[in-house]
């Protein structure tokens, strides 16, 4: 099975996702943050590294899909790789930052991969507002996030609510601005709840017994 958390920089992806694995024994998939190196120089120069950027994160996370479709555990995922085509290459080409013929290829090569993936099981959405993303960013402290810009959040979460509008496969919808999942225990146990009843749904007889 193949839970997938979705949302914007600063929304608890990698915070849940660890909780969620912890809690009902899943294995993570995070996303390649650490270690990615065009990260410090995309914020730096976003229009100079953005495809370089945004051609490193589609090449892992093909791979990561690849290998959670071989593997017949329950994995729940840090990002998607729908983020990178739907919401951040978008929106680096709409700002400017990315030039149409190095859209147009990107793409193109992300097209022929999902001929090859399927969707996940799960989507799990984390909606959150400008300030509480402002906030959390501030909060962790990553030297290479000190830079981003207002307009580029503001950007990306206008495209993942016109992405989320028309997604088609399971969706929840968690309230990451109400619900404070990394910090009070009760908000992390209404979310469970909630992904349980979408579990049940899709997955009856793994609940029931059957």
């Amino acid at each position: 099975m193949h839970i997938a958390i979705a949302g914007n920089i600063g929304s608890g992806k990698t915070t849940i996702t660890k909780m969620l694995a912890e809690h009902y024994g899943w294995t993570p998939k995070f996303e390649s943050v650490d270690y990615n190196p065009y990260l410090s120089d995309f914020y730096e120069d976003m229009e100079r590294w953005s495809f370089n950027l945004q051609i490193y994160f589609l090449n892992k996370r093909f791979k990561d899909v690849v290998d959670i479709s071989k593997s017949n555990e329950v994995i729940v995922q840090d990002r998607t790789i729908y983020e990178d085509a739907k919401i951040f290459a978008p929106n680096l080409h709409a700002m400017g930052l990315m030039s149409t013929r190095d859209f147009e290829n990107y793409n193109d090569l992300f097209n022929l991969m999902m001929s090859l993936v399927k969707a996940p099981d799960l989507l799990i959405y984390l909606r959150s507002t400008i300030p509480n993303l402002v906030a959390q960013i501030q909060h962790r402290g990553r030297e290479y996030e000190k830079g981003i810009r207002i307009d580029y959040l503001t950007g990306l979460n206008q495209r993942y609510e016109d992405w989320i509008k028309d997604y088609k496969g399971h969706l929840l919808i968690v309230d990451a601005d109400r619900y404070k999942f990394g910090n009070k225990p009760e908000d992390f146990a209404a979310v469970c709840d909630m992904i349980d009843s979408e579990l049940y749904g899709l997955f009856p007889e793994e609940k029931t017994g059957e």
